[in-house]
């Protein structure tokens, strides 16, 4: 590996239990400067206990963690929170109500001279858009901007690898996307390398230069977000991406059969198989498998709608006039868009 390719953090069978629950099973990550790792899963899979974890928050029953050369935790130590080089942004961002903006930022700079320390907590409201709100209590500031004033505090200190946990979950959609893409900026600007961890997919999908999928406390998938979105390892993983449907086939000479047509399955082993769907995978067109409309629904830019042949449903989405329910149709599925599994 280059050195320009060596981890900034590396998580190497990091496993920890509560009584007999297991929260994270085995967990290898590596996290590399300059890009920002989303680690997504459901509520209650291991992610946000991994990341206290790397931030010394949590200890560790097996496993190693190591940065820029040093070992910062395994089973008989751990390296301190505030010694390990690591910022963390919490979930409700966690400012000092006593402390106004500017002072909220320097928190972490006490080497500095006093000066020192407002010029730079300044320099960095002003990445963020909010230096002329330094004088200003965190009371007084949106949610969207202590999310931001959250940020740079860990940045000032110029940490090598930065944490956000559920970084926009208590902001509003439309907010959503405004602080992120600010937020985005900043951290490009610090080159740090950036784990966060979300339990949304567009979130992960948006930000993400690398992607890790988790469930169970297991790794499933590592990779950009559009090879783990277009080619996801399992059903499980899939799913954890978005919408996602399976349906019933059976392989023969390459060839894989469902309700819904036919596709190729080069290599495929003979036998019963899941063909995973979303609802971008599949359209209504002429010359495809015969279908009737059994649920139609607006959804602004498009419409779903829900069909069904030879017992088993399948959504889709058109932009084209909304059908009848009831109506006969037929249709057609993506065959670089839909997956092949194996049915266990």
């Amino acid at each position: 590996m280059s050195p320009a390719m060596t981890p900034a953090l590396t998580v190497r069978g990091a496993t920890r239990r509560f009584g007999a629950r297991l929260a994270v099973d085995g967990v290898n990550l590596d996290l590399h400067a300059g890009r920002i790792t989303a680690l997504l899963g459901p509520s209650g899979c291991g992610k946000s206990t991994l990341l206290r974890m790397i931030a010394g928050l949590e200890p560790m029953d097996e496993g190693t963690i190591h940065a820029e050369g040093r070992l910062l935790s395994d089973p008989a130590r751990s390296t301190p929170p505030e010694a390990r080089g690591v910022g963390l942004v919490f979930q409700d961002y966690a400012l000092f109500p006593h402390l106004n903006i500017a002072d909220n930022v320097a928190f972490g700079l006490k080497r500095l001279p006093r000066a020192e320390r407002r010029r730079t907590a300044l320099e960095w409201l002003d990445t963020v858009h909010l230096a002329d709100r330094a004088d200003a209590w965190p009371h007084m500031l949106s949610g969207g901007e202590q999310q931001r004033v959250a940020l740079v505090r860990a940045l000032a200190r110029r940490p090598h690898t930065v944490l956000l946990d559920e970084p926009f979950s208590g902001l509003d959609r439309h907010l959503k996307s405004e602080v992120r893409q600010t937020l985005m900026g900043a951290l490009r600007a610090a080159d740090a390398a950036v784990l966060m961890v979300t339990h949304d997919a567009e979130e992960a999908l948006l930000m993400a230069d690398d992607l890790v999928l988790m469930d169970k406390g297991r790794i499933l998938q590592t990779g950009a977000p559009e090879e783990t979105y277009l080619q996801p390892v399992s059903p499980a993983a899939a799913r954890l991406l978005g919408e996602a449907e399976l349906l019933a086939a059976e392989v023969r000479a390459d060839v894989a059969t469902t309700a819904f047509g036919s596709l190729a399955a080069p290599g495929a082993p003979d036998g019963p198989a899941w063909v995973m769907t979303r609802p971008g995978d599949a359209f209504l067109s002429m010359g495809g498998a015969a279908a009737t409309v059994v649920a139609v629904a607006f959804g602004g830019p498009f419409i779903e709608v829900k069909v069904q042949a030879g017992g088993q449903t399948l959504r889709l989405r058109t932009t084209g006039p909304a059908p009848s329910i009831g109506e006969a149709t037929s249709v057609m599925l993506d065959a670089d868009r839909v997956r092949l599994y194996p049915r266990a």
